[in-house]
């Protein structure tokens, strides 16, 4: 919530103090009883439009009862919040988080809601069929020929309300042990690189911990000892690809994870390796900023939530 600070400035007022408003943690003390003409306001600082005393308590108390969409999501939304980072994942094996982004009705899925009020999103089918880099690097950042796509030709074909809609934010990139039991461990790996910028790809942590069965698929040597039970609690598992693209990788030869997510495949949900010179399914993932707000919907997806910014 954007803070907005009000001044009133009091010269002789006799009356009552009717109210204290708290907003973004500042106290606001609105006395409107029998104000004499020698009160002023100061609304400079508050970015409102109010003249008086009575008209700016009531921009601020609408101003305080507005809800940011992520707020917004957490509160109306059964969200687990996330043990080793500052965000609330969508679990389970079909939670309502479709959302209607790009005119495309129910045609992405909320994968979190971070701290910081952002959304992430990704859309529910692929694009197409691309190598991660046509050089077999698997250096996102260099960039690799899929990042250049997504943030170049890709975003380019968004209407323009959704590029209003997206922030640049840090994607985590780096390399994570193959088959590890410590997902702690492989989201601080992860987390030791990044790349910022508009559109990229789901890293392997994020694919483990949208799984609502903790125990048995906690982490990427459980997902893989158990992927005939875990591919049926964690959404992202759907037919809308054989495989699809991670940005997560492991060593220097051109390698890069994907993960299993078509249920004709023997091995839905495994997270394998792969050479990024491949073509395989890509499901982009962008962040809505926090400015963005919630204008209908429940998320189900017959009833996607809907945006506005």
């Amino acid at each position: 919530m954007k803070e907005k600070i009000k001044k009133i400035i009091f010269g002789y007022l006799p009356g009552f103090i009717t109210g204290i408003i708290i907003c973004g943690g500042i106290s606001v003390i609105a006395a409107t009883y029998f104000p004499s003409n020698d009160v002023t306001y100061n609304n400079k600082e508050s970015g409102l439009v109010s003249t008086n005393v009575q008209g700016a308590i009531d921009e601020l108390y609408t101003e305080c009862t507005t809800i940011p969409a992520g707020d917004q999501i957490i509160e109306d939304a059964e969200l687990e919040k996330d043990p080793y980072e500052c965000r609330y994942f969508f679990t389970g094996a079909n939670p309502n988080n479709y959302i209607t982004f790009n005119d495309e009705t129910a045609g992405w899925r909320i994968i979190s809601v971070e701290c910081d009020g952002t959304i992430k999103i990704m859309r529910t089918a692929s694009i197409d069929n691309m190598v991660w880099d046509s050089s077999n690097s698997n250096n996102w950042a260099r960039p690799a020929s899929l990042n250049t796509y997504l943030n170049s030709t890709y975003y380019n074909g968004l209407n323009s309300i959704a590029k209003s809609q997206i922030i640049a934010k840090n994607f985590s990139i780096g390399k994570i042990i193959n088959e590890n039991n410590d997902l702690a461990g492989q989201v601080n790996d992860e987390n030791e690189a990044t790349w910022k910028g508009k559109i990229a790809l789901i890293t392997v942590s994020e694919y483990i911990r949208t799984n609502s069965n903790k125990s048995s698929c906690g982490t990427f040597s459980m997902n893989n000892s158990n992927f005939s039970t875990c591919v049926n609690t964690n959404w992202l598992n759907n037919t809308n690809g054989w495989l699809i693209w991670t940005l997560s990788t492991i060593g220097d030869n051109g390698e890069v994870y994907d993960i299993y997510t078509n249920a004709s495949s023997y091995n839905q949900g495994m997270i394998s390796i792969d050479y990024t010179n491949g073509e395989l399914p890509i499901r982009p993932t962008i962040y809505l900023s926090s400015d963005i707000k919630i204008t209908g919907g429940d998320g189900s997806q017959s009833n996607p939530y809907e945006i506005s910014l």
